[in-house]
C-alpha cells in the first residue's frame, strides 16, 4: 500500500468504532492494569485507527479505549491512517509486532483476511510475511472452533491456549469438553490430557465415558489449591457477602464501560442469557435479605437489629 503519513488528533470516544475488536482478546487483569496506568500517567501512546466508511475505527488500543471509558474520559489521542480493507488488518498486525498476538488472535486475523477480504492463503502469507503453511494452520484453528467455544474464550471462561487444545476435537465434541474444562477449572495440562483421551476414544460411547469420568474425577492432590482452614457459619456468610460485593461492583463497571453490542452478536447473546439468569438469582437473594432483616429486627430487643460480636 502507498505510504501516507497518519494524522494525530484528539477524537471523541463516542466517535471511535470497534469493528476490529472481535479480533482481539482482553483479559480482566490487562484491562485493570491499563486503567491504572491511564489514571496515574495519562495517555502515553495514541490509539491506532483507520478511516472506514465515514467512521474512525480503532485498530490497536482497545484496552486504552475501555480504560478511558471507565475513567469517564471524553476523548483520546488517535493516530489515524488512511487505509481500508486488508491494509487496516495489516496495520493491526504491524502494531502488535513487538507484543505478539496469541495463536487464536492470529487465527482470527487470518480468517478475517480470508473470509472478509477474499484473500487466498498465499496472498495472506505474503501480506503478513509468513509461510503459507503457517497461514493454513491458523485458518484451520479459526475455522475448526465452534462459536460456543469462541464465546467462552472471549468471556474469559477458557484461555486461548486451552481453546487451541479443544480445537483438536471434532466440532460436535468441543462444547461438552469446554464446559467440563471451565466448570472443573482445569489447567492447560489437565485440559490437554482430557483432549488426548477424547481424541484416542474410538467412538461416541467411549468419548461420553471420558467426559463422564472427567466430570466425576476430583482434582489430584498435587494440583489442588491449598485447603483453607475451617470457618464458622458467620465467617462464611461474611466472606460470601464480601465476595459478592466485589464481583457485583466489578460486573457493574464492566457493563458500564462498553455497550454489549460491541462484543459481537454471538457473545452478546451469551452475555444477555447469563445476565438474565443472574438477575433471577439476585432478585431471590434480595427477597431473602429482606426476610432475614425483618426476622432479625423482630427478634432484637426494642425492635433494634442486633449486631452481636
Amino acid at each position: 500500500m502507498a505510504h501516507v503519513a497518519p494524522t494525530v488528533t484528539a477524537i471523541e470516544i463516542g466517535e471511535l468504532g470497534e469493528r476490529l475488536s472481535a479480533l482481539r482478546l482482553r483479559s480482566p487483569d490487562a484491562l485493570r492494569e491499563m486503567e491504572q496506568s491511564l489514571s496515574r500517567h495519562g495517555q502515553l501512546v495514541a490509539v491506532v485507527c483507520n478511516r472506514q466508511a465515514g467512521t474512525v475505527e480503532v485498530v490497536d488500543g482497545f484496552k486504552r479505549l475501555i480504560g478511558a471509558r471507565a475513567l469517564g474520559w471524553s476523548a483520546l489521542r488517535a493516530e489515524i491512517h488512511e487505509v481500508t480493507g486488508p491494509a487496516a488488518k495489516l496495520l493491526l498486525w504491524q502494531s502488535n509486532a513487538r507484543q505478539t498476538l496469541t495463536d487464536l488472535e492470529e487465527a482470527w486475523l487470518v480468517r478475517a483476511l480470508y473470509r472478509e477480504d477474499r484473500l487466498n492463503q498465499p496472498q495472506i502469507a505474503q501480506l503478513v510475511g509468513r509461510h503459507k503453511s503457517w497461514v493454513c494452520r491458523r485458518l484451520v484453528l479459526a475455522e475448526g472452533l465452534t462459536s460456543e467455544v469462541e464465546s467462552d474464550v472471549r468471556l474469559g471462561l477458557l484461555s486461548a491456549t486451552v481453546a487451541r487444545e479443544v480445537g483438536r476435537l471434532p466440532r460436535g465434541n468441543q462444547e461438552k469438553a469446554a464446559q467440563v474444562i471451565a466448570r472443573k477449572g482445569m489447567t492447560t495440562r489437565q485440559a490437554t490430557r482430557l483432549v488426548d483421551q477424547l481424541v484416542a476414544a474410538g467412538d461416541e460411547a467411549a468419548r461420553a465415558a471420558v467426559i463422564t469420568a472427567a466430570e466425576r474425577a476430583s482434582t489430584p492432590a498435587a494440583e489442588r489449591a491449598p485447603r483453607r482452614a475451617p470457618v464458622t457459619p458467620g465467617e462464611a456468610m461474611i466472606a460470601d457477602a464480601a465476595a459478592l460485593s466485589f464481583r457485583a461492583a466489578r460486573l457493574q463497571a464492566r457493563l458500564l464501560e462498553r455497550p454489549l453490542v460491541s462484543l459481537g452478536p454471538e457473545v452478546e447473546q451469551v452475555v444477555i442469557g447469563r445476565l438474565g439468569e443472574l438477575r433471577a438469582v439476585v432478585e431471590a437473594l434480595c427477597r431473602t435479605l429482606t426476610q432475614v432483616g425483618a426476622m432479625s429486627a423482630a427478634s432484637a430487643p426494642n425492635g433494634e437489629v442486633s449486631h452481636g460480636g
